[in-house]
Order: C-alpha cells, then structure tokens, then sequence
C-alpha cells in the first residue's frame, strides 16, 4: 500500500510540474496567438501533430520526435501557403493532409494510443527544456513580434518583414505544441492558448500585463482542473475547457461593467490582415 501511495504521490508530483510548465508557455505564446488572430493556426497545429506521434509509433521511434517534426511541418506548410493567399484557407488544407496522413498510420498500427496517453508525464526535463525554448524565443522576437501583431505598416516601414515574423511565430507555437500536446491533449492546449490569453486581452490593454495576467489565469486553470478531477473523478479535459471558458466570460464581463460605469473602453481584438513579405 505504501509503494502505491509513493508511486501516486510522484504522479501527482509530475502532472502539477509539468502542467505549471505547459500553463506559463500557453499563457505567454497564447498571448500573441490572440493579438495576431492566429487561434485558427493553433488549433489545426495541435491536432496534426498527433499524425506525427503515429507515424513515430509505427516507425518504433520516439513520438515526441514524431511531434516535433510534424508540428514543423505544419506550422512551415501554413506559414508558406499562407503567404500570398488567405491564411485561413492555407491552414485547413494543413490541417486537413496532416489529418488523413495520422488516420492512415493509426490504422497500421495498435500501439500509437497507449503510448501517447504515457508519453510525458515522466519526462518533466524535456518538457522543461522546451518550455525555456519557447519563452526564450518569445523574449527574442517580442518588440518585432509585437510590432507586426499590432502595427503591420510601421513594422515592414522598420525592415521587419511580416512573412518572416509569421514563420518564426508559426515555429514556436510548433514547439510549443510538440511539449504540450502529450500532456493536456490537442484540444485541451488550444483551451488554455485561448481562454486565459483572450480574458487577460479583455481585462488590461499593456501587453506585459496582459501576459502576467495571461499566465497567472493558465496557472489557476490547469491547478483548478487538476484538483477537482481528483476530487471528483472526472476527465481533467472538462474543467480545463470550462474553466479557460468561463475566465473568458468574467473577463468580458469585467470589460463590459468596466465600459458602462468608467466610461473606459476594454482592449479590442486588433483585426489583422495575412502577412505579406514585401522584400
């Protein structure tokens, strides 16, 4: 009895690590996810990585290499065919290839599925890793980032060029998907990229703000979620996507009351147009 209390003490130990790890990245990547109206993109990413962990299972090599290369790929394949047509069309044509290729390789093979619910638990280091990748990426990108995102004419007039901005975005939401999806699943990461981000973007306009606010809201989601499913024995998936729901709508809530008793008007969602490389 006391190994197996041991052994579910260290699981509980890894689940709240790494789902800290994945809550701070979704928070900070997510952030620019919203400002760029990129949620499109990081839903399709997510979900096509999964055609990479199968096609990694049948090979009998490491799905989280099979991630890794299929969320590039994914994130190249939007980013290309996106530049001189409409981004939204360009994703769903990924979105769509990577699908059918993951339901070919999953019906060649029995194993795909037991791995990838095992995959990360165990391997917070990797998970670790990835995340200050990520965060790193976006401290390095952050001014022409956040130039392209809200001020596309000033950026490019500043030899910031949108393509490759979109490219190198694209690449770290890829990353960012390859360390999370085997942890809270495709649908689960792109509830916690879009929830706490889009509520932190409703409560306070000043980006750093809004990503302290971003993160500390994917923090008490994933924290919240983790507790209630041990609690009352339902899928963790439930109380991620309720709760990253819900803190949307206190958000726009707040934004709302905000605007009819001040007078103040709450941050709004920037429209963006395709970006364009005008070199």
């Amino acid at each position: 009895m006391q190994d197996g209390d041991a052994v579910f003490a260290g699981f509980m130990i890894n689940a709240w690590a790494t789902a800290t790890i994945v809550a701070i990245v979704a928070g900070v990547v997510g952030y620019f996810v919203v400002l760029r109206g990129a949620a499109f993109p990081a839903h399709a990413i997510p979900k096509g990585a999964f055609a990479g962990a199968a096609c990694a299972s049948l090979l009998g090599i490491s799905t989280l290499i099979g991630l890794a290369v299929f969320s590039l790929l994914g994130a190249l394949a939007i980013g290309t065919l996106g530049r001189r047509g409409r981004q939204d069309v360009a994703t769903a044509l990924a979105l769509v290839l990577m699908l059918a290729l993951g339901a070919a390789f999953l019906s060649l093979t029995t194993q795909y599925e037991p791995e990838i619910y095992s995959l990360l638990f165990g391997q917070i280091l990797g998970v670790s890793a990835l995340g200050a990748i990520c965060i790193a990426a976006i401290a390095i990108l952050y001014r022409p980032l956040m130039l392209s995102s809200v001020v596309p004419e000033i950026a490019e007039a500043n030899g910031i060029r949108g393509y490759r901005i979109e490219i190198a975005f694209l690449i770290v939401v890829a990353l960012a998907t390859t360390m999370t999806v085997p942890v809270t699943g495709a649908l689960l990461i792109f509830s916690l990229m879009i929830g706490p981000p889009a509520a932190a973007r409703s409560v306070t306009s000043r980006p750093v703000l809004a990503m302290v606010l971003s993160v500390a809201i994917a923090l008490v989601t994933v924290w919240a979620a983790i507790a209630a499913s041990y609690l009352v024995n339902w899928p963790i998936g439930f109380f991620v996507g309720t709760l990253a729901a819900l803190s949307y709508g206190i958000g726009r809530g707040w934004a709302t009351w905000r605007r009819t008793h001040t007078g103040t008007r709450p941050a709004a969602a920037l429209p963006r147009q395709p970006a364009t490389d005008h070199a």
